[in-house]
């Protein structure tokens, strides 16, 4: 009788529900936590006026409900906490893990390492809506963002779909490949694009024109707790709905054939995910303006360090992406105080080098 040969290891090799990437680790998550909890306590104690780091995380256990400490901060001190220090560091927090958080998703749906908001010509398009309010705000002499206060998120969701379908379909025509050049170059000219016509709204309201190149470097700046309740809604659909997605992007990894395999409609699933990223997009770009390379920086570094499955990758660039823009939010007030850097400037200072280095090796990374 001739032997039985087990072709157990062949099954397992040709099996993706055998090879599941690694679950996130409890340390990862704690050091995520950890290092939120240390970026939104500096961020609140540094500025013109220093706070003792003491005090202020007194006075931010004091805000829990059933914790009374005596901070030991006076009215103004608090005051400043509360009001404009505390609500900057919280928006910095939505907006930077939103963005980090898009970039992961967008590199899952496209499968491709360059993907990201700002390449895509996502921001760009967000920003189009953004400034079309804006010039359509002062034309009517009316404040319009104020009437209708979802206006302004609704025109950057608008302009942020628009652009990922555009680059999508430029970069996938005639049935070609999208690798990661293509798919760059499709977001630039797509980018190109919809900043000539977001040119040609600013030059027909020349009183505009200010108010929307501020915007468009990149800022932080509220006066309130408005831009934290306008963002909320926004970000907790979006992060709901890619953490619950978080596997399928791991299933997608495998090829579109497979996936189907496994019971999953691929198409389908882009399409949610896509529309997931780009409203979380639109949100932050449309209270932060254009903030680069933040989703190609920090999914990267939490995939080299953490591992490389999306059930890691997206919980952590979220995690990481806010720290990270409250950190560099902090230098853009601090390094060239008493003036004020545009937070956009130091992102894309620190995210070009990255960039490249991410540009030169992505014909080997595996997605």
């Amino acid at each position: 009788m001739r032997p039985v040969r087990s072709d157990t290891p062949q099954r397992e090799a040709a099996d993706p529900v055998r090879l599941r990437p690694a679950r996130l680790r409890p340390v990862w998550l704690g050091v995520g936590l950890l290092t939120v909890l240390v970026a939104a306590v500096v961020g609140v104690s540094s500025g013109p006026v220093a706070l003792p780091v003491s005090a202020v995380t007194a006075e931010l256990l004091d805000l829990l409900p059933g914790v009374d400490l005596d901070s030991g901060l006076s009215e103004r001190e608090r005051a400043l906490l509360v009001e404009l220090r505390l609500p900057r560091v919280v928006l910095g927090l939505l907006v930077g893990g939103l963005l980090a958080l898009a970039g992961g998703c967008y590199q899952g749906v496209f499968r491709n390492p360059l993907a990201d908001p700002h390449l895509l010509g996502v921001a760009a398009g967000a920003g189009l809506g953004v400034t079309a309010v804006i010039t359509l705000r002062r034309g009517a002499g009316t404040d319009v963002t104020a009437a209708l206060p979802m206006a302004t998120p609704l025109a950057a969701f608008v302009g942020a779909i628009t652009a990922v379908i555009m680059t999508y379909v430029l970069a996938s025509r005639g049935g070609g490949d999208r690798s990661p050049s293509t798919l760059v170059l499709a977001g630039v000219a797509v980018s190109a694009f919809l900043a000539a016509v977001q040119t040609f709204l600013m030059q027909r309201d020349a009183d505009a024109i200010r108010e929307i190149y501020s915007w468009l470097l990149g800022r932080l700046g509220t006066a309130g707790w408005r831009d934290v309740l306008l963002v909320l809604p926004y970000a907790v659909v979006t992060v709901v709905v890619m953490l619950l997605h978080r596997r399928d992007l791991d299933v997608l990894s495998v090829g579109d054939a497979e996936a189907a395999g496994l019971g999953l409609n691929p198409q389908r699933t882009r399409y949610v995910l896509a529309a997931a990223a780009s409203l979380g997009t639109a949100a932050a770009v449309s209270v932060s303006g254009l903030i680069g390379f933040l989703g190609i920086i920090v999914p990267h570094t939490v995939r080299l360090l953490a591992g490389a499955g999306y059930r890691t990758i997206l919980p952590l660039s979220m995690l990481f992406g806010g720290a990270f823009l409250v950190l560099a939010d902090l230098l853009a007030r601090t390094a060239a105080a008493p003036s004020e850097i545009p937070i956009g400037v130091v992102t894309a200072f620190l995210g070009a080098p990255f960039f490249i280095l991410v540009l030169r090796t992505s014909t080997r990374m595996r997605l």
